[in-house]
């Protein structure tokens, strides 16, 4: 595995990074980790996206609403 250092970091912004592994019951490290590594990841369906970025994690609480299943549809030969 690769180390990386970040130079130049506002103190504002390690206050944050500080409080926010605390919150998540991390090391800063693992935080930084968990935060590069969310950066990266592909969400696998649209409904992830909208969940990772609005999410309870952001202060909001989704209710999708329920849908029905659809009938099955005839395909002509």
């Amino acid at each position: 595995m690769a180390n990386i250092s970040v130079r130049r970091l506002e103190d504002s912004t390690i206050a944050r990074l500080r409080q926010r592994a605390q919150l998540h019951g991390v090391s800063m490290e693992a935080e930084v980790r968990r935060i590069i590594e969310a950066a990266l990841a592909e969400p696998t369906r649209l409904g992830d996206l909208a969940i990772s970025t609005f999410g309870h994690a952001h202060g909001i609480d989704l209710e999708l609403p329920a849908h029905p299943v659809h009938p099955a549809i005839e395909l002509a030969p």
